[in-house]
């Protein structure tokens, strides 16, 4: 398999990290506008809060916030979804990263209005604490934590790195989760874990 491309390297185009930087940023505006149904024109939204709804983990859940709230804030504040982190809120650190249609994303840089018509999967909808996913399970043998806050978003972006590509080389895990930072400096043993959790899940229809 051939050497996966520097995504860091102004030549190879836009990294992860980029990616989860600016992924709904582009389309914020947006939001705040929508088309009413038989009008010629836009219909602005707010700034009162306003009913909005999302699918969450395979569930429908309505979320009445103001126009302006992250999909972030909407989790935590409003639908006590907390594994997603709010740390730098910037999309710079993957603390808060969920999936969006099975990608990873910066739930602090998306407004919880741009979410709506989306699949959201948060780091609770991957596993419990009884019966764990592939991934949270190899976490705990690897003894990939030490405090634990940037462990959710390391989670969530090592789950959506396993279903794109089920057998990454160690390389390719270091690169897929460039955009998630741990301040203990545990990454060895995340990509141990990773690892584990792409050997202990069948190719034939994974689901890490």
């Amino acid at each position: 398999m051939a050497k996966p491309p520097d995504h860091d390297s102004p030549a190879s185009g836009v990294s992860r990290r980029t990616f989860l930087k600016t992924a709904g940023v582009g389309a914020a505006a947006t939001s705040l506008i929508g088309a009413a149904p038989g009008a010629s024109g836009p219909t602005v939204l707010g700034p009162d809060a306003v009913p909005l709804a999302l699918k969450i983990n395979g569930a429908a859940r309505t979320v009445t916030v103001e126009p302006r709230v992250t999909l972030l804030r909407a989790l935590r504040n409003h639908l006590d979804l907390t594994g997603a982190k709010e740390i730098c809120d910037r999309g710079a650190c993957g603390g808060c990263t969920v999936m969006l249609d099975g990608k990873p994303i910066a739930s602090c840089l998306m407004l919880a209005a741009d979410a709506v018509g989306h699949e959201i999967t948060t780091v609770e909808g991957l596993g419990t604490p009884e019966k764990m996913s592939a991934v949270q399970a190899a976490f705990v043998e690897a003894d990939a934590l030490q405090c634990g806050f940037c462990t959710p978003g390391f989670v969530v972006a090592s789950t959506a790195l396993l279903r794109q590509n089920p057998s990454p080389t160690l390389e390719q895990v270091k690169d897929g989760l460039a955009g998630n930072l741990c301040r203990c400096g545990t990454y060895s043993r995340v990509f141990e874990a990773v690892l584990k959790a792409a050997k202990a899940t069948p190719v034939a229809g994974r689901k890490a």
